[in-house]
């Protein structure tokens, strides 16, 4: 297929219908959305996968996806990392980020729907999560990534990951404030997280960097951290190393392999930095990875010619669903990931001198070390959290 360049208002029906129809055809009885016929459903995936049935008007089966969340979520709030025919697979690890993510499926279901007794019923299964996410914020603001059958944290903390969990608290605040919910303590964590997300240092301690990865460069952007010139300025810092002409975006910068899912999320990055003109551009670039039933191909190898992995996800057609939407403004929910309902940091707006979009390095010097302590303890001295690792014993006798 020729480069298809999508334009406001005009939601191409009959090319996305095939693509809405293979998620169906893959989701299964319960609910439950795996990658592929019978592969594995892990709850971050299932939720993207769910987000494209609702921009194709599929909302039984949506909701039957977010009925799965609510069915197999554990008592303390969070799901298990994968599942196989209704069974957890992985119980080493959950990881944070997936069990955010519910948030903003469920505000993304409502602002196509506008059914405000979705909010209400889900309203339990987003506080329960987000909630126990929370526990796991450490004292300078980042998520910790995984947590352990044990409820024990892997104390490290992951750019993309994080990001994530932002636009999730995001989405949990909105649903918090639509239903005249007190969301205070959301809030503090939220401005905590953007902080943190403007320190690097803060993430990738204990493993190598993860800077070769493209969600590091554009996941910040993505989820509404960075805005603004500095997000223009961001993009334009790295265009050349991760987005390969008339392919697609990279998943890592030093192999020759794309993703259709990484380039759609870029493109959403693109239309939130105001870059219209590539977001559009680099999206039509995907339809030459449509398959015949709808699926998209996850990736290409562009140096050996090749598609690779041979599978198509149900994640890949969700996020294709996404952009397209933003790109034509077809449902309420198009401006998603383009902005934020909430208060922005000016801070993270500008570039600094140098490039820099450092809120607590701008103030320099000591003020920005007094600054940095006293983020710290207006932090925690707000927190109610129950987390159940040790270490926080101590803290909690400041409340």
């Amino acid at each position: 297929m020729q480069n298809l360049l999508l334009t406001k208002n005009i939601f191409p029906e009959s090319l996305l219908r095939p693509t809405v129809n293979y998620i169906l055809r893959t989701q299964l009885s319960d609910g439950a959305i795996p990658w592929f016929a019978m592969g594995k459903v892990d709850p971050w995936d299932h939720i993207e996968a769910a987000m494209g049935l609702v921009i194709g008007g599929e909302f039984t089966a949506a909701q039957k996806a977010y009925q799965w969340l609510a069915d197999n979520q554990l008592e303390d709030g969070s799901w298990w990392a994968n599942y196989i025919e209704g069974e957890a697979v992985d119980k080493n690890h959950r990881e944070t980020n997936f069990i955010a993510y519910v948030a903003t499926g469920i505000w993304h279901y409502f602002l196509v729907t506008q059914d405000k007794k979705f909010l209400v019923q889900y309203l339990p299964v987003v506080q329960k999560a987000i909630d126990f996410v929370l526990c796991y914020q450490s004292p300078t603001g980042e998520i910790y990534w995984a947590v352990d059958i044990n409820n024990q944290p892997q104390k490290d903390a992951l750019i993309t990951a994080s990001s994530s969990i932002y636009k999730s608290l995001e989405c949990a605040i909105s649903i918090a404030e639509e239903l005249a919910v007190d969301a205070s303590d959301w809030r503090k964590s939220y401005r905590q997280l953007g902080h943190a997300l403007t320190h690097p240092e803060y993430f990738d301690r204990t493993w190598e960097s993860k800077t070769r990865f493209s969600m590091d460069w554009f996941y910040p952007i993505l989820t509404g951290v960075v805005h603004g010139k500095a997000a223009q300025h961001r993009i334009e810092n790295k265009w050349n190393i991760f987005v390969e002409n008339n392919v697609g975006c990279r998943c890592v910068s030093d192999e020759p392999w794309v993703t259709v899912a990484e380039s759609c999320e870029l493109t959403l990055a693109l239309l939130a930095a105001g870059e219209h003109a590539k977001a559009v551009n680099l999206f039509s670039w995907l339809f030459q990875f449509l398959d015949d039933d709808g699926g998209y191909w996850t990736g290409f190898n562009f140096r050996d010619q090749v598609i690779w992995p041979k599978e198509k996800t149900t994640w890949t057609c969700g996020a294709i669903l996404l952009a397209a939407d933003a790109l034509t403004q077809h449902t309420g929910a198009a401006n998603l990931f383009l902005g934020s309902r909430l208060e922005k940091d000016p801070l993270l707006t500008s570039p600094l001198p140098g490039g820099g979009t450092d809120p607590l390095l701008a103030r320099g010097g000591l003020g920005g070390v007094f600054f940095a302590i006293e983020q710290t303890i207006n932090y925690w001295s707000g927190k109610h959290y129950l987390c159940e690792f040790p270490e926080f014993t101590s803290i909690k006798l400041w409340q």
